[in-house]
Order: structure tokens, then sequence, then C-alpha cells
């Protein structure tokens, strides 16, 4: 057998496989084959998406289910053994593995993480590859597992029969944070973005110690009542009757876990301390959701939960760990055991990403001064000084801007979609109340077939409110439109939210990563692979903000006698917030000054408003905010693969099928439909991805499918040909013109009509002399379609 003939799988099949199960691996229950552990990043250009690869590992290996500790990258033999060694150190990273394999047949290249072999990286024969016992030692070495620790990192997972596995970052967080609290570490937190299963990931975690007795009593604290309710009826069911919800400070201590609204427990007076009902060591274990909200603020209500059940060991989640100078979430935690940022999520796929559409107006930007005397609407009288953006809402309300923010929103869902689910993010409730206003206004036609069309959403309005589970269910159709100032912020699963409008100013980049985490969830089924973000107050500005992504650290100067100690949580931003409450800053707010004066909010009905800049911005493979056209990403992208028109010419002419390039093409992003629709809007008629990419990337000019076709007809390249074959070839050249050079491709195409016609399949090969002659012929046409 010439082992340089066979392809990858062959190599897997016939040695690498072999070579593992001889090393004493179960092949059915310890290793996966071909495992996409992402979804690969979904491309949007104009109104049109795409996805890129996933990520995927030729084999992970498991010492159980969800406990995974190597990966080996297979290769064929015309490979070196360790030419696959960077692409599997990349997924090792990802799937937080020590133990790394290349194999192109001959043996395996062996990368050693832990740092607990003698080198790092050894080549071993096929049958020297390492046990499952002598890679699960060195690997609870790695991790500072001792004799007990180890069995209880191997409590099993939550299955519920039906192959749910978890998403590769979260058996990472649920292994981590396992194994610490394994280690012993009684502060554990989590970081994960807004959308990726912070909930589903918290239940693993408690099934795990739960069901292998490590902690006997948990309780489960969120600050919002429908994340306690969707917590219990969803991620949690499996607990069943062991699990109760606290409510109307009624104690039963029967129960083993207990899910519970911050609020419920506590209370300023000391009769309203329901958990002190509990006795201090009650709890072995407590996890709180959102934990950047005030839970470790020495003085906040969660704060007193967490120190009367100090014995516990407390588990964080959340999206934004809240670190300025002032304040630090890790300060109490510690640094996050795992952390997957929403630059992450969206780069896996696993998150959508988004459209900014920022857009000025001229008083925000050039400022206004009222004329000399000027009263306002309510007759009062405006303080004389310049009003920019920063006033807008706040000190001064420009009912044109108002309107104008309305229309432009009402203009985008007319364009696009009127029933996408849209969150508009205002000031305060009487701005969201005036938004709503002027939204009603503008739709008659949709609020006369549902008055929900828009709703105020808001922790004054219980009407609203109620409508917040219509809101974010997928199948109901109303409210459309939410108005909202602070409710929604957070807790809001609204998977099918297409569109988040800021008219708020956002200075606090938790706040700003829990509005745009409204946007982030997917829902396939029902068409959401992206979102837009409508900016009208430059809030956007804090993408390019470092902080906006980057890894949570903590940034602390003291000051003379100040406590070297950093501040735990915020206190400013977060004040006032509780279950359906809102941010009620009822007629303005305070000077600031000595007497705390509540400064006077103007109203303006006379005074135009004009748009100065709108602008599209896309989210981008690195991360970051760019404006670019459709032709202009096009252009980067070919540009990326191929280094000249020569190069690009080179590689289609030798390519056996030329649908492997547009496919590579397609996998980073060029949107084939999407591009020919636009250069077909000038042309009239279709062109071939060749022609796409030679006039939009190499400014050559293009020719149409049907021209090329026109042209080898002239040539009268079938001649040599007779029969049957000459009829295949003449049809295979019209399909071309109607439907591109993919379909032509594929030998499948022989069972279509008009082929079916002439004879079938099998008899229009043997025109050919056989499939390797009817090949020669497709390639021979291939070269005469794109003869220069």
């Amino acid at each position: 057998m010439d082992k340089k003939s066979l392809s990858e799988r062959d190599i897997c099949s016939k040695f690498i496989s072999p070579a593992i199960g001889n090393a004493g691996w179960d092949l059915h229950k310890q290793v996966r084959e071909e495992v996409s552990f992402t979804k690969g990043r979904i491309i949007v250009r104009g109104k049109m998406h795409s996805r890129g690869e996933s990520r995927r590992a030729d084999y992970i290996l498991y010492h159980q289910q969800n406990l995974p500790i190597a990966v080996i990258e297979a290769k064929d033999n015309k490979h070196s053994l360790g030419s696959g060694m960077q692409q599997a150190l990349g997924y090792a990273e990802a799937l937080d593995v020590p133990f790394v394999f290349s194999s192109n047949g001959d043996g395996f290249l062996f990368h050693d993480r832990s740092g607990t072999g003698a080198q790092v990286e050894t080549e071993l024969g096929l049958d020297q590859f390492p046990s499952p016992d002598e890679l699960w030692q060195r690997y609870c070495q790695w991790k500072g597992l001792d004799g007990a620790a180890r069995q209880k990192i191997e409590a099993p997972y939550y299955d519920d029969g039906s192959g749910r596995m978890p998403r590769y970052y979260q058996m990472n967080a649920i292994n981590r944070t396992v194994e610490a609290v394994a280690r012993g570490q009684d502060r554990v937190l989590l970081v994960m973005a807004t959308g990726t299963g912070k909930t589903y990931t918290a239940f693993q975690i408690i099934w795990r110690l739960w069901k292998s007795k490590q902690k006997k009593r948990i309780l489960f604290l969120a600050d919002r009542n429908i994340l306690v309710d969707q917590t219990k009826n969803n991620d949690f069911k499996p607990f069943g009757q062991a699990m109760t919800k606290i409510a109307k400070r009624q104690i039963e201590k029967s129960y083993e876990i207990y899910l519970s609204l911050y609020q419920a427990v506590t209370g300023s007076e000391e009769e309203k301390n329901v958990y002190k009902q509990f006795s201090p060591d009650f709890f072995d274990l407590v996890v709180i959701d959102e934990c950047h909200r005030g839970s470790a603020a020495e003085d906040s209500a969660w704060r007193e939960i967490l120190e009367y059940f100090s014995s516990a060991t407390h588990v964080g989640l959340t999206a934004t760990p809240k670190e300025t100078k002032d304040v630090s979430s890790i300060t109490y935690f510690g640094e996050p055991v795992y952390s997957y940022t929403l630059k992450q999520g969206i780069e896996d796929g696993f998150l959508a990403p988004y459209k900014v559409v920022r857009i000025d107006f001229d008083k925000d930007l050039q400022g206004w001064r009222p004329p000399k005397g000027m009263l306002d609407k309510n007759g009062e009288l405006i303080e004389d000084r310049i009003y920019d953006l920063k006033d807008m809402d706040r000190h001064l309300v420009i009912e044109a801007r108002t309107q104008m923010v309305a229309r432009k929103v009402t203009e985008f869902l007319k364009a696009t979609d009127p029933f996408q689910k849209t969150i508009i993010f205002c000031d305060d409730i009487n701005h969201a109340e005036r938004m709503r206003q002027a939204l009603v206004n503008l739709n008659p036609e949709r609020i006369a077939e549902n008055r929900k069309y828009v709703m105020r959403i808001t922790g004054d309005d219980q009407e609203g409110k109620a409508e917040l589970d219509n809101f974010i269910n997928p199948e109901a159709r109303y409210p459309v439109i939410a108005t909202t100032s602070k409710l929604m912020t957070t807790g809001v699963d609204a998977q099918t939210c297409k569109l988040v409008v800021l008219d708020q100013h956002i200075k606090s980049m938790t706040e700003f990563k829990q509005i745009i985490g409204r946007g982030t969830r997917i829902n396939e089924d029902y068409g959401k692979f992206w979102f837009t973000i409508m900016d009208f107050k430059k809030a956007t500005e804090l993408f390019a903000d470092p902080a906006f992504d980057g890894e949570p650290v903590v940034i602390y100067s003291p000051e003379g006698d100040d406590s070297t100690v950093p501040p735990d949580s915020p206190l400013a931003d977060e004040e006032g917030i509780v279950d359906g409450g809102d941010w009620l800053p009822e007629g303005g707010e305070t000077d600031g000054g000595d007497e705390g004066k509540k400064r006077i909010k103007y109203v303006i009905d006379n005074v135009p408003i004009h748009v100065i800049a709108e602008r599209v911005q896309y989210y981008g493979p690195d991360g970051k905010l760019i404006t670019e056209s459709l032709r202009d990403y096009t252009r980067s992208c070919v540009k990326k693969q191929f280094a000249s028109l020569d190069d690009f010419l080179r590689r289609w002419t030798d390519a056996e099928q030329k649908k492997a390039i547009i496919d590579e093409l397609a996998a980073q992003g060029v949107m084939w439909e999407a591009l020919d629709e636009e250069v077909q809007a000038k042309r009239g008629q279709p062109l071939d991805p060749f022609d796409l990419i030679c006039h939009i990337a190499f400014d050559q000019p293009p020719l149409t499918r049907r021209e090329r076709a026109e042209q080898v007809k002239k040539r009268n390249y079938f001649a040599k040909y007779s029969g049957a074959a000459r009829q295949v070839l003449e049809a295979l050249l019209d399909k071309y013109a109607d439907t591109g050079i993919e379909h032509i491709e594929d030998i499948k195409i022989l069972q279509l009509d008009p082929f079916s016609q002439i004879g079938a399949p099998v008899e229009l090969v043997r025109a050919f002399g056989g499939k390797p002659g009817y090949q020669q012929a497709i390639q021979e046409l291939e070269s005469e379609l794109y003869a220069s």
C-alpha cells in the first residue's frame, strides 16, 4: 500500500484510530472525531449574511464525557509529522486542553502544554501513544488536583438524553469552576458575555456539585423577578421537587436548591431580613447572577447576605465585571477563573454581529443658544447658555428632535422589516413616553392593526411591564417597538430583537455592554443572525474604548489616607435599580448646588432639527467597526488571498474544481449573491464569480456568463465531439449560462433535464470513454470558458 496516495480520512482510519485504540482509549466513549466546536463567524454586508468556516478538530480525547484532555490534528502522508501542530495548538488553547498531537500516519508529534513532562515536544511511534491513565495523571498534576479533588471533578454533567452538549466555552467555564471548588477555592468569578448561556452554565455547575454531594444546599440569587422565574422554569427545571423559589418572605427549610430575588430576602428593617431565618451555615454554595450589580458593595444588601453566609462558597456570574479606578468586583471574587467575551462569541459565530448606524443632529453637535429672554413651552425662562448633546433630553427637550429620532427609526423599519423587534433606550420615563407618542403618530396604519405595535415598557407602567413577556417571545408578533429607559437593560432575553436604538446618554461601560447584549442573541429559526444599532447620542464611541472587550483589570489609585484596599463595587450608576423598578428622576435632576435644587428641564416646541451626518459601519473581523462598501470589503478579502491578478488567474486555472475557490472566498466573507446583484444593477445580466473578482478586485472589464458561453460556441470547440457527447457539452454550456460554473462541475447534473432526455447518466459518461474522459472534457470546457 502506498501511504502517500491515501487521503487524510484514510490515514485516520487505518493508522491514527488503531494507534489510539491500542493505547487503551475507548473509541466509543473517550474519542470524538471531526468535532466542529464553533459555528463560523456571521459576516454581514448590506441585507445579506454568510457564515465563515467553523473550527473543527480531527480528534478530541476525553477522560470522561465533557472533560476533554487532548486534541489530535491529522494530515495526509504527503505532509510532515508535525505540520498540523500549530493548528492543533490553536484548538487546544480554545478547548483548554494540555496535550496536543499532530500526525501524518507515521507516528505522532506530542506537544505538552502542561509542563509535566521532560520536554515540550517529543516524537512518538504509532505504538507509543500515551494511555488514558497516563494523560489523566498528568492532567491532574497540571491542575493541582490531589486524590480527593480528582474524585470531585469527575462528578458527571446533567444529561437529558437528547444528546445536547454544552458549547466548548461553557464546558471550559463549568470545568474550571468545579476544579476551583474541588481545590478549596471559596470565591469564584466567571465572566461570560450576554447571550452565551450563563444560566445554563450555572445550572451544570450546581448540578455537578449537588449530585456529587460536595454542596448540599444552594442559594441562587438574581436581581430581577423575570430572571428568577426564567431560571426556575427553564434551565433549572431538572432540579424538580428539590427546588423552591423564596417568595412572600416565607422560608421552608426542607428544600435543597433555593432561588431568590435578593430583594425578597433583605430589607431595611431587621424583621424583613428573611435570610436570617436560616442559620449562617445553612447554605454551602451561593451563586450570584449579574454580580456586577452592587453584589459586592460593602453597604449593599447582597453584601450582607454574602457576609452572613460567609462560610459558603460564593460563585459570581457576570457579563461585565465592574472595574474602574473606584470600584472592583475582582477584589471581592478574585481574578475570573474563565472569561468568554463578546468579541470571542461573535468570532465563533455563537453571538450576532452588528451594524451601527450613526446619526448626528445639528443642535447636538453645533450647540444651540436661546435668544435673550426666551420662554419654553411651559412659560419657564430658559437659562442663557449653549446647550449641546450632553443636555438633550436631560436639561433641554427639543420636541422636533424626538420627532426626528422617531422618524429615522420608522424609515429604517419600513425600508427593512416593519415587524422586527426594536428596543429604544431613552434617558428617562418622560423621554420614553414622548418617544412612544411620536412613534404612534408616525405609524397610524400599524397602530390601527394593533394598538400594541408600540409600547412603553418602564418600571412605573403596569400595562407596559405586562407586555415584556410578549416582547421577548419570538412567536408573539406584538409589541414590535418597546420604548424604555433602564428596565430592559439586563435580563431581557430578546432573541429576535434586530434593532437597538440608543437615544440615551451612556457613559458606563457596564451599562453599555448590557444594552448591546440585548441584540447579540442569534435565533436562526426566526431569521435573526445579526442586528443593527442606531445611535443618536454618540454612545457607540464606547466601542473604541480599550475596555469595551478587553480583559477585566482593577485600576485603583488611593490618595492621602485612603484605604489601600479598593472599594468592591459600584454605587452611583447602579443605585436605585430594583425588581421591576426604573430610574425615575421626577421633574429633573439636581444641580449639584448646596441646596440640591431641582434643575428645570426646558421643553421647546418651535426649534427645528436637521440631520448633518449619517453613516453605516460594520463589525469587522478584528472586532473593530469599519466603514466600507460591499465592493471595498470584497476587494480587501480577495487581495488577502491573491497577491495579483496573475496570481488569481494561475490559481483559478490550476484548480480542479472552481467551486473550491468560490467556497474559500465565501468563507472569507465574499457575498456572491449580493455582489452579483449590485453589479447586475448596472450590467443587466448575471456575472460569473470569475468576472466578479476580476472586475471588482482587479478592475478588469467583465463578461456576462452568456457572453462567455457565446464565445466558446463561436470558436467551434465542440467539433471534435459527436453524438451524445456533443449534445451533453452543448447542454452544459447552456446550463453554465443560466446557473453558473458550480453546477456543471457536479456530475449529478446528468440526472436532470435536458441530460436525462439524451440518455441515462451511465450512458452519457460512456460516450466520453468513461469517467476520466468525461472529467477531462469538463476541464477542457472550463479552459475554453476562461480563455483570455
